[in-house]
């Protein structure tokens, strides 16, 4: 009949219908009350109690369309989330308050009076209001500007604390997990809180795989800082480095400072963080994905035309093998609920079904030398009702306790808008783990997968959730996705398989949990060079296995132009892999196959081009390897912008997209349409133009020619010898 939710949704970005605003009001801020409530309802009262005053009855008013969503698009992942919001909005009404005073605590709680007569009351609420002070808590770091230490004390505690750090005039800030939006964040404001977006994260300033942790390249004055906590943490980078930060309890936080050269300064990261691990070399190779491929058959036909077209691929990704109820059964499988779980021998594989042979399908790909990974989502669903295999998982998620909590011990239902009211497996927990995986034992065991591409990992909104591990929400929300991670990471160890998974969320910890992509773009230009700045500040934090959809995987296919491109510069990224969004089988088909795109366009040079960088990427994995195992070692990053190697170059800052691709390339990629000659920085030292042999002098920007076939890509000269072969064929 009527609710309010002080904090909304726990969204992070948007206020919804049913809050209060701000939910966590200033000292001298009046405060608008919202709440929902049925077409039944005539009239709403708010009796509001101030301490030390007489309560009032404030009447509500029916609010206006259009603010269901805060003001604008939240990124949802369902098209249809921004209606949804705006229908929402229906049926909801508020009502402002005085300015609340510091030191006051305020209770409230609402009436209702229905048209048949009758009323309904809510529970009591409370707020504070809180101000900025001087002290408060305890702050440990060290570069923090005197007197600039602010404590957000109300009554009922210490919420935040803001702090400045010091920052050189001519100092750039990278990092803060993989940012869309720019390389160096200098003169930009930021949050690290984890977020799906989904799509033009670029624009909104938002990440799926936040951290709390910055690189400072000052010349040869470099030095780096962690804010050790998960809760949410703001940035703006200015004259100074202005940190505020949501505190617990305790009211204390610490900053860990790093000081060297940057490798030094991250290596010294991860030894906090945690490090890297080293996968097997299979991963570098090209990873081919489409969610349409939902049955055998079109899975095999496309490992045919990759053969057909001779372009090599070693790793395939199959989104769309489940029954989508449970993500632990092909579907068309026929079987029996089991309380246990099941084993391969309990399947029964109709011979017409969309899947007749998935372990004969996975023998033969592995015959074909393609690994093969699964894709999962963290989640029960719970809509439609869950029936069969599904009703057994819900109900033991239930009855065992083993889901994340709201705060009063009910079982949390997913609030994002994909797979909503879902309920949410809590992974910080080791026997929630085991559970969880272990209804995926026989994908591994049996069936012999070689990864999961472990999709989501960002639905927990709400600060005052509750996990196992002791942890609320605003301290737990963002581990989410690392224990996520961690999980199928584990099962893969228990039945000797390298770690592989394939993430998009993560934080502060992701960086031994297997490897990760950029999440969903669409097929631009803008989005191509969002992603760039992506896998550079990623790898900036500690992410060594890194990569994107290349050329995007939503909307329109790309142009052969922008495919191509995009192509050439996956070619030198940790992870190249080409991917596609779910289309509903409508033709003409959005595969990001090349076969597909040479189809659309009708342009001859997508296939041998693509297919001759697939080769080279071959060509290319020992190198990979061999670089990859220096950074897992506490080396440079695998792919590294340039102020990593030069951070006492100035001119490097001027050509952000450019990168390094372990110790020997440089790699220029072409983000820009009808472009075939590009200016190309070369830092100090001797270099080689891969494609000519030419060698040339570094310290100077050069320009050089960018056929499709041959993306701009130099070799450091003492490397040349061992590598021009792979340039060569």
């Amino acid at each position: 009949m009527i609710r309010h939710r002080p904090h909304g949704s726990g969204h992070p970005y948007a206020e919804t219908e049913d809050q209060r605003v701000p939910a966590e009001p200033l000292a001298g801020e009046a405060v608008e009350l919202r709440v929902r409530a049925s077409a039944k309802v005539t009239s709403v009262v708010c009796e509001w109690h101030e301490e030390g005053a007489q309560p009032l009855m404030l009447e509500l008013a029916p609010a206006g369309p259009g603010r269901a969503d805060g003001g604008g698009p939240d990124g949802g992942h369902l098209a249809a989330a921004q209606a949804r919001a705006a229908r929402a909005a229906a049926g909801s009404w508020s009502v402002r308050t005085g300015k609340l005073e510091a030191g006051k605590r305020y209770r409230y709680r609402f009436l209702a009076t229905l048209e048949d007569g009758g009323s309904r009351t809510t529970q009591w609420f409370e707020t504070t209001a809180a101000v900025w002070q001087a002290t408060g808590g305890k702050l440990h770091g060290e570069r923090v500007v005197p007197g600039s230490v602010r404590w957000l004390v109300a009554a009922d505690g210490v919420r935040r604390v803001r702090f400045e750090m010091k920052l050189g005039d001519t100092a750039h800030v990278v990092g803060f997990g993989e940012r869309f939006d720019a390389v160096d964040q200098r003169g930009r404001e930021l949050d690290a809180v984890v977020f799906e977006q989904y799509k033009a994260q670029g624009e909104h300033g938002r990440t799926y795989l936040p951290m709390p942790f910055a690189l400072v390249v000052d010349g040869r004055d470099t030095w780096g800082f962690h804010v050790v906590t998960s809760r949410r943490t703001w940035y703006a980078i200015g004259a100074t480095i202005r940190v505020e930060a949501e505190v617990g309890p305790e009211a204390e936080l610490t900053v860990s400072t790093y000081t060297g050269a940057p490798a030094e300064v991250l290596d010294a990261f991860l030894e906090d963080a945690g490090r890297p691990g080293e996968l097997p070399e299979w991963v570098f190779k090209l990873w081919a994905s489409g969610n349409e491929w939902n049955t055998q058959q079109r899975v095999m036909a496309e490992m045919d035309l990759h053969r057909e077209h001779d372009i090599p691929v070693g790793a395939l990704v199959i989104e769309a093998w489940s029954d989508e109820s449970t993500f632990t059964a092909f579907r068309g499988a026929e079987y029996e609920p089991s309380e246990e779980p099941h084993r391969y021998a309990d399947y029964t594989f109709p011979a017409d079904g969309p899947w007749p042979d998935p372990k004969g399908m996975v023998d033969e790909l592995h015959e074909r030398d393609i690994k093969v990974l699964l894709w999962q989502i963290p989640l029960q669903k719970m809509r439609p009702h869950p029936r069969h295999q599904a009703a057994v998982d819900a109900r033991q998620l239930a009855e065992r306790g083993y889901g994340v909590k709201e705060a009063d011990g009910r079982p949390y239902r997913n609030r994002g808008w994909w797979f909503p009211l879902a309920l949410m497996p809590d992974l910080s927990a080791e026997e929630v783990r085991a559970w969880w995986t272990a209804k995926r034992r026989y994908l591994v065991e049996e069936v012999g997968v070689d990864g999961f591409k472990t999709d989501g990992g960002e639905h927990a909104w709400g600060h005052d959730l509750r996990y196992a591990d002791g942890r609320s929400g605003a301290e737990g929300n963002g581990l989410f996705p690392v224990h996520y991670a961690r999980a199928f990471g584990d099962l893969l160890r228990r039945y000797g398989k390298a770690p592989v998974t394939f993430s998009r969320a993560g934080f502060t910890g992701s960086q031994p949990h297997g490897a990760f992509w950029a999440g969903d773009e669409d097929s631009t230009w803008q989005a191509f060079r969002n992603s760039i700045r992506a896998g550079i500040t990623a790898s900036a934090c500690g992410i060594v296995y890194w990569g994107w959809d290349l050329a995007g995987f939503s909307g329109e296919a790309p142009s052969a132009e922008l495919y191509l491109r995009a192509a050439g510069a996956s070619c030198f990224m940790p992870i190249m892999q080409y991917h596609s969004e779910f289309n509903h089988h409508r033709t003409p088909s959005q595969d990001r196959t090349p076969w597909n795109v040479a189809g659309r366009t009708g342009d001859q040079r997508v296939l041998p081009v693509f297919r001759a960088l697939a080769k080279m990427r071959e060509r290319l994995v020992p190198y990979l390897a061999e670089e990859a195992r220096k950074a897992v070692g506490g080396g440079a990053p695998l792919m590294r912008g340039l102020f990593f190697d030069h951070p006492d170059d100035p001119a490097v800052w001027r050509y952000p997209l450019q990168f390094k691709l372990g110790d020997a390339l440089l790699v220029a990629p072409v983000t820009e349409p009808d472009t075939w000659e590009i200016p190309i920085y070369l830092p100090e030292g001797a270099w080689v133009d891969v494609w000519t042999g030419t060698r040339l002098t570094g310290g100077q920007e050069v320009t050089l020619p960018a056929l499709l076939a041959h993306p701009p890509v130099l070799c450091a000269a003492e490397r040349w010898p061992e590598l021009a072969e792979v340039f060569s064929a």
